[in-house]
């Protein structure tokens, strides 16, 4: 039987198996032996010991396209950044510290800028005009007047996407959007994982109503450490940057101090925003600065 873990808690997984229901899992000794995990998002061959209780074991892990360190999820196919556009006011540093994770994993992002009601246009309009120079697609919504959630959902169709932002901004909100009126035993799948109630913990697939579709709720973040990469790195994780890296004098310019850098004559230009690259002189510090051992 093939199906996906949809959540992983203490040792058991959670294998939705299309057709025949949610199956409570434990993994065979033969993963410990490969020191392999089973990961949230995978996809699995399980077999079943007791079909009345819906339990079985995992047997084998299909290949995964990729899998994320932070979160611990696997087969990713993008991700959703969900910050509010006001109350809190975004904190760009730690947006772009998510932004640059997900570009050294190679996993796309959407930037949902929510709470469009509460904020001043031009300060949405500045927002998404960042983001936007920066070769992300960025959508807006207001969950509590209900705009922008059709458009988010037709950003997630067909696709598995992890779902992050840090908390107070309507992350849960948005979710609760987003899978409404999807036809899964929510009694079921609560029951069996009642040992996981604190959901904000553990990382979890919801399979939505269109066809391999799968939001994965991730922990919200207050703070993200960027991953163990060299300084010289950096700009690979800063799109906008891209096109201009060529056109350096230097072959290997940080875009600080070096003369006729394409970089900053593009931030003097206007065409990079002076956050994005105040952020990024941040981070390169922080990396220049970490110790390694």
């Amino acid at each position: 039987m093939k199906g996906r873990i949809i959540k992983g808690i203490a040792g058991f997984y959670y294998v939705d198996v299309p057709g025949s229901g949610l199956y409570e899992c434990k993994a065979k000794g033969v993963f410990r032996n490969r020191g392999m995990k089973p990961l949230v998002g995978d996809y699995a061959e399980i077999s079943v010991i007791d079909e009345e209780n819906k339990k079985g074991n995992v047997d084998e892990i299909y290949p995964r396209s990729n899998s994320l360190i932070r979160p611990a999820v696997a087969n990713v196919d993008q991700a959703l950044v969900i910050f509010a556009a006001t109350h809190p006011t975004p904190e760009l540093n730690l947006l772009d510290r998510f932004l640059v994770m997900m570009e050294y994993q190679d996993v796309p992002s959407i930037i949902v800028f929510n709470k469009t009601d509460l904020a001043a246009p031009e300060e949405v309009e500045r927002l998404v005009t960042t983001y936007e120079k920066a070769g992300y697609t960025v959508l807006t919504t207001s969950v509590k007047e209900g705009k922008g959630v059709e458009a988010v959902k037709e950003a997630l169709r067909g696709k598995t996407t992890t779902v992050a932002g840090p908390s107070g901004v309507g992350k849960s909100s948005l979710i609760n959007e987003l899978q409404s009126g999807v036809e899964m035993e929510t009694g079921e799948i609560s029951k069996k994982i009642a040992r996981g109630k604190n959901t904000t913990r553990h990382a979890q697939l919801i399979p939505l109503h269109v066809e391999d579709t799968y939001i994965c709720d991730t922990p919200g973040f207050s703070s993200v450490m960027i991953p163990e990469m060299e300084k010289e790195s950096l700009d690979d994780c800063f799109p906008e940057f891209h096109d201009l890296i060529p056109d350096c004098r230097f072959q290997e310019c940080a875009h600080i101090h070096e003369p006729d850098c394409a970089v900053k004559n593009a931030l003097e230009a206007g065409a990079i925003p002076q956050s994005r690259y105040d952020n990024y002189i941040l981070l390169y510090e922080e990396l220049k600065n970490r110790r390694k051992y």
